[in-house]
This record gives structure tokens, C-alpha cells and sequence, in this order.
């Protein structure tokens, strides 16, 4: 069965396409747009620090969210879909990210972080990470990821600062300070 969508068959009298319809269609555009610049900057941080995987976190609602895009150097580490552990990252981690934190782990197996985050990163296969907060006027929108699976890794301060450039680039854009 096909559908066609005949235009003169959604105006109204007086020659005005239905406002419901015009709402859908913007509200598509919009999801397009912030589809394709989340694939392009997570695209282009992963190639600049030549990575396994750079990941969006989004929150869905206060501090639940999960990986809604990833760009990857081999589909065996997609980890798209996956979310937090359940009581890590609430609360503490949060309230970090939400003032600004960049976080920069060179090795998850040296660095002193709570047990839980630890064994949540290695069921993710990561062994280094960088991770910057998207903020937004309403909050904390989502983090940015970056992951280096398969060996330790030194983040540079350029690293930081690309991954901190592709947050504001996602937090400036109008349509995610708009969904």
C-alpha cells in the first residue's frame, strides 16, 4: 500500500495548509537537522582522536538517559542504546557535569573511581575515557564520550579542548536548544 500526499487536499477554505500538518513537518525538519550535526561531530571527534568510539549520552529526563548516537572504528564496540548504571552516576557525577566537569581518564584499571563506574566501563570494553558535559540554558542536555578501548590512553589538552568545541557546537545549535 502506497500513501501519497496530495498538498491541496490538506488546505483549508481559504487555501492555508492545515497548522497540525506544518507543525509535524517543522518538528521532522528539526529532528533531521539535530540527527545529522550529532552524527557529523561525533564523526569528526572520533577521526580527530583517532578512537575507538565517541558516543552521545542524552537525558532523557533528570539524570536517565542512554546512548542515542555513536560513531564507531568497528561495529563490535557499538554499545548504541546502552544506558548509566543504575545509582553511579546520579546525584555525584551529575552535579559535576552540570558545573562543567571534563573528565579525562587515561586508564579506567588505574584511576580512582567509585567500583561501580569502574565495572560499568568494562562491560563497555573501555579502558580510557574523556567525557564533556552538552549544556544547554534549561541543564544538562547530554554528555559527549569518548572512548579508547583496547589500550590506555593520555588526553591531551587539545583532546579536551576538540571534545569541549564539539559540546558547544551541539549546545548552541538551534535545533537542540529547541528539542
Amino acid at each position: 500500500m502506497q500513501i501519497h500526499f496530495n498538498p491541496e487536499s490538506s488546505k483549508s477554505p481559504n487555501g492555508h495548509y492545515d497548522q497540525g500538518l506544518k507543525r509535524v513537518l517543522d518538528r521532522l525538519t528539526k529532528t533531521i537537522e539535530r540527527d545529522a550535526l550529532v552524527r557529523e561531530t561525533t564523526t569528526e571527534l572520533r577521526t580527530f582522536l583517532q578512537v575507538d568510539r565517541v558516543v552521545l549520552y542524552y537525558f532523557y529526563s533528570q539524570w536517565d538517559g542512554q546512548v542515542t548516537f555513536e560513531s564507531l572504528s568497528s561495529k563490535e564496540f557499538s554499545i548504541l542504546g546502552s544506558t548509566g548504571p543504575d545509582d553511579c552516576f546520579k546525584d555525584e557525577y551529575a552535579a559535576l557535569y552540570l558545573a562543567g566537569r571534563a573528565k579525562a581518564i587515561a586508564d579506567i584499571e588505574l584511576e580512582d573511581i567509585q567500583p561501580c563506574h569502574r565495572d560499568f566501563l568494562r562491560r563497555l570494553q573501555v579502558r580510557a575515557n574523556l567525557v564533556v558535559p552538552v549544556l544547554i540554558p534549561r541543564g544538562l542536555w547530554g554528555l559527549l564520550v569518548a572512548h579508547h578501548c583496547q589500550q590506555p590512553r593520555s588526553w591531551s589538552s587539545s583532546d579536551i579542548e576538540m571534545m569541549r568545541k564539539g559540546a558547544q557546537t551541539l549546545a548552541t545549535a538551534p535545533c537542540i536548544l529547541e528539542s
